[in-house]
């Protein structure tokens, strides 16, 4: 990934990843947080969940020292929640599975 495209990736991540580290991780220990997404074969822990520890990581390690796979990761983050903020239901989102789901990823849609 070429320097112009970290950049973009990065800065589409920061905006997009709404909450911090500290609500992430008091989030991901939640029942609501492990109760939604989706596991691999053989795995407890959805891909969303893993994903939330991961973008902790990511928000704790200093920019420069970012590796290839981080962006790699942010850049999937950043998909995610643009796509699936797409897909939100009508009415109260506010205990929905929908909501939770995004939240794994770092992104509080009634922050916005």
């Amino acid at each position: 990934m070429d320097e112009a495209k970290r950049q973009d990736v990065f800065t589409e991540f920061g905006e997009l990843v709404n909450m911090t580290p500290k609500e992430i991780e008091n989030w991901l220990e939640t029942d609501q947080s492990q109760s939604v997404g989706m596991t691999n074969e053989g795995e407890d822990e959805s891909t969303g969940h893993k994903s939330g520890r991961r973008i902790v990581e990511i928000r704790h390690t200093r920019k420069a020292d970012l590796s290839d796979d981080d962006y790699e990761h942010m850049q999937k983050v950043v998909g995610y929640i643009k796509r699936h903020s797409k897909q939100r239901p009508k009415g109260d989102v506010e205990d929905t599975d929908w909501r939770f789901s995004l939240m794994n990823w770092g992104h509080d849609p009634l922050k916005d």
